[in-house]
């Protein structure tokens, strides 16, 4: 059978990392005689070598080509293209991985749409990864219709006779920006390109010893003359004109400008800094016209013009201001309309905690920061917006959700203003995932402040109002049903959805029920519960017997009720079960297939004719006891929580342990 892909691995001391990334390989959808996984060892000393070798041993459809170290991932890469049997050629990092379904997915997208790059939607953990590029599908992409040119990564699946007919290689020897070489060159040379963007394919991975050869530190000298290379790319296959100064001005934003901002710059020895910017003003100098700098946002704008006038000490002083500048949000709204969640936010930009200050002069909005600073640059607010995103806590998946922004001028002091923005969300979990359902899970919620050259983001939920609090319940959603809950987070309090029973928080919910809501008439008990139904639902009553007997269990319905879902079941059949029981509520679970089991604040006096009280002693008992689970559970994530915010990547240990003991040694 024609092999479809053939996944090309770079691989050098990756170590137990390699591991996710073979097991992903091996759960691909596509049938194993469909794709091939060749990885490349450049000269590995570790234990990698003989672990590849016994995996093509085992498995038919994986291979592994040993050569001698190359210094960096070209030549690999290189010798991979050259071994690959496949129609796709798709290039995977070995610390990286893949979804289940990417290469099934990402062939038939590229086939589909006569493709020569497919581009599946990725994912960061710990690093980033371009967002506005999969806001949607996008079967026919362009450098003209797509911002394409924002990833430059080669973790994409190219046409393999495409690869050929052009001569496309990786420049190779130990060199940085090799892939955006190459990237560049295809998606100018390509007849057409597909974004998939409603499946996670892809998922980048930062190591905990941060060792990815894109986090080591760089020879400025080195790397900005492989920059150039990028750039004779784009010159040599486009003409002068908007698309040229388009494509340049990713370069200039992201490995220039990017590197001159903020807390990244000063991060930086004083001797590195001088040297960075010394080259970077070369290159910008020397490529980059008046045409591509006023392309770019404000605040970018801003650092590019002090750079072309050689003012370091003011990109400095314009970066440690940036560092203090954080996003700020407050939920205002919260509620659930048409199977939806909606959800409004008030947004601003922050520096010391104080908004930030504009003045408008000659017509045009400006800064103050940076009139401060010298540098006249218009601010044009109307492009301000705030975007709600919803990342899935396990993978990092992330899917922009439909919201509406506007924004407000607060007029202030001295003919001063500040801006407020807001947004209007809408959540619905049977398509917030590009269309799809929002799979099982914790999605947290997240807001990127689109705003003066910044996009930053951050957590919503710590800061909201009583408005909010009140509305927040969950909801049944979907068919099959499922469950899904906003809550606040233990610790932070910030706002993130339980989807189909990933946690026990909806356990914490139902303590608000009482004995008093329980309402008996002819054999049936009717109880509200903290949920949110649109038409009638079935559910799950469990008599659990107080002495250990066995359980009853009785099919329920749950119908719309202005305070939330009443849940009306019988009560069990005469010796069917007696005495003092508890109470349990089971709603439906599409993950599961069977009922997911609550337990209620609540226990029942049952008498041998099947007629039934509440016992209010019992009742408090549970009540008191499920509290006290509730508050371990909430201490021990917490716990756990601050254990993770501690603790810091060993390389970043290391490295300040060697600052402490050269500034001992320079005191001494």
């Amino acid at each position: 059978m024609t092999i479809k892909v053939s996944v090309v691995i770079p691989v050098y001391n990756p170590g137990e990392y390699v591991e996710d990334c073979i097991a992903s390989l091996l759960r691909q959808s596509l049938p194993d005689d469909e794709y091939e996984a060749i990885f490349v060892d450049d000269g590995s000393t570790d234990s990698t070598p003989a672990r590849l070798d016994a995996l093509a041993a085992e498995y038919p459809h994986m291979h592994v080509i040993h050569q001698e170290p190359s210094g960096w991932s070209g030549k690999p890469r290189n010798v991979g293209i050259a071994a690959a049997q496949g129609e796709f050629v798709m290039f995977v990092d070995n610390d990286d991985w893949l979804g289940d379904e990417a290469l099934e997915r990402m062939y038939d997208y590229g086939v589909a749409n006569e493709a020569d790059i497919v581009i599946g939607k990725m994912a960061g953990k710990g690093r980033p990864v371009p967002r506005e590029l999969f806001r949607v599908n996008r079967p026919r992409a362009s450098v003209e219709n797509a911002p394409l040119i924002d990833s430059l990564t080669p973790h994409k699946m190219f046409r393999k006779e495409f690869l050929d007919r052009h001569n496309l290689r990786f420049m190779e020897g130990r060199r940085r920006l090799e892939d955006h070489v190459f990237v560049a060159e295809a998606y100018l040379l390509a007849a057409g390109v597909a974004v998939l963007s409603d499946y996670l394919c892809y998922y980048h991975i930062k190591r905990e010893d941060g060792s990815n050869a894109g986090f080591q530190r760089f020879d400025p000298v080195g790397y900005f003359k492989n920059l150039r290379e990028a750039l004779d790319v784009v010159e040599r296959l486009t003409g002068p004109g908007p698309l040229r100064g388009r494509l340049y001005r990713r370069w200039l934003r992201n490995e220039i400008v990017g590197r001159l901002r903020g807390s990244r710059f000063l991060a930086m020895d004083e001797d590195f800094r001088r040297e960075l910017f010394a080259e970077a003003r070369a290159v910008a100098v020397e490529r980059f016209g008046p045409g591509v700098t006023a392309g770019l946002p404000p605040q970018q704008q801003a650092v590019a013009v002090l750079l072309a006038d050689d003012r370091l000490d003011a990109v400095e002083e314009l970066a440690r201001w940036e560092a203090r500048v954080r996003p700020s949000g407050r939920i205002e709204q919260l509620r659930w309309e048409d199977g939806a969640l909606r959800i409004a936010v008030a947004a601003e930009y922050l520096v010391n905690g104080k908004p930030l200050t504009f003045r408008t002069e000659d017509g045009q909005d400006r800064l103050t920061a940076l009139s401060d600073l010298g540098v006249d640059v218009p601010v044009p607010l109307r492009s301000s917006k705030v975007d709600l995103l919803l990342r899935e806590r396990a993978t990092a998946a992330e899917f922009f959700q439909p919201a509406e922004s506007a924004y407000e001028r607060v007029p202030g002091a001295d003919g001063t203003f500040h801006v407020a923005l807001r947004a209007d969300a809408s959540v619905d979990p049977e398509t917030a995932a590009n269309g799809a359902p929002l799979g099982p899970g914790i999605w947290d919620v997240v807001i990127r402040i689109v705003w003066s050259g910044w996009a930053k983001e951050t957590r919503v939920g710590s800061v909201h109002t009583e408005a909010a609090e009140n509305g927040r319940r969950a909801a049944l959603c979907g068919t099959p049903s499922r469950l899904v809950l906003p809550y606040w987070t233990d610790g932070p309090g910030n706002l993130s959805l339980d989807v189909d029973h990933a946690t026990k928080k909806f356990d914490r919910e139902v303590l608000r029920i009482a004995p008093e809501h329980a309402r008996f008439t002819d054999g049936t008990i009717e109880l509200t519960l903290p949920l949110t139904v649109r038409e009638t639902e079935t559910g799950w009553l469990r008599y659990q017997p107080a002495d250990g007997g066995a359980a009853v269990d009785v099919e329920a319905t749950l119908r719309p009720a202005p305070e939330g879902a009443v849940l009306a079941a019988g009560l069990p059949r005469p010796g069917a079960a007696k005495g003092t029981v508890r109470l349990e509520a089971g709603l439906p679970s599409a993950e599961r297939g069977t009922p997911c089991w609550t337990a209620l604040p609540l226990a029942l006096d049952l008498t041998a004719d099947g007629s039934a009280s509440v016992n209010a002693d019992a009742s408090r008992e549970a009540a008191a006891e499920m509290a006290r689970q509730a508050a371990a559970q909430a201490q021990a994530e917490e716990r756990r929580r601050r254990r993770t915010a501690r603790k810091r990547p060993l390389w970043r240990r290391v490295a300040g342990r060697i600052r402490r003991d050269l500034r001992r040694a320079l005191k001494k």
